[in-house]
């Protein structure tokens, strides 16, 4: 958690610890959520090739604070619009894992139907 909370500090320019707690809390957000997106379970840590998101999603959950729940923000001229998951630009990229990793087909069970008339 480290690496990242020092890579999201970097990238947002914070120089002081005030905000740590803070960004340790949406981090540890962000990896549980991109771990169940990636079919992990708690033992397994997120591939460091996929680490990026969790830096790039945590920087974006921090800029959106206070304005949880919206589409579209806008004050004095300045217009923002939030995309309805922070992991949508990493979809193609979350799907590319589980395929290579053979995890879609692994986490699908067999549905079997038993006719009650036979």
């Amino acid at each position: 958690m480290e690496d990242y909370l020092n890579d999201v500090k970097i990238m947002l320019g914070l120089k002081k610890d005030d905000q740590d707690e803070l960004l340790k809390l949406i981090i540890k957000n962000t990896t549980a959520s991109l771990k169940v997106k990636l079919a992990l379970n708690n033992d397994n840590n997120i591939p460091d090739s996929l680490g990026y998101i969790v830096t790039e999603v945590s920087i974006r959950r921090f800029n959106r604070l206070n304005n949880e729940g919206m589409s579209n923000y806008s004050q004095e001229g300045e217009s923002i619009t939030y995309q309805s998951s922070d992991f949508d630009d990493f979809a193609a990229d979350i799907e590319d894992y589980k395929t290579q990793n053979d995890i879609a087909s692994k986490s699908l069970g067999t549905l079997q139907a038993l006719n009650p008339y036979e």
